[in-house]
């Protein structure tokens, strides 16, 4: 559930196929996220899920975004 929503977050900011995210899928460097995409997408994660900036921007993976979204739900 976490990562259907993660997933499609991600593929909308990045306008990639949301198939094509996997939890191992890198931010940068698979899905070629650059800063202004990173921080529209912590923006969005906030709003959806209150976690925190800070922490985000540590995140290298889908999958490292969804278990700290699932832990601090």
């Amino acid at each position: 559930m976490v990562f259907e929503k993660v997933r499609d977050m991600i593929a909308s900011q990045l306008q990639v196929d949301a198939s094509t995210i996997t939890p191992e899928s890198r931010l940068v460097e698979d899905l070629k996220a650059d800063s202004a995409n990173v921080m529209v997408m912590i923006l969005e994660l906030e709003s959806e899920f209150e976690v925190e900036d800070e922490v985000i921007l540590t995140l290298k993976t889908v999958g490292d975004v969804v278990d700290y979204i699932e832990k601090h739900q």
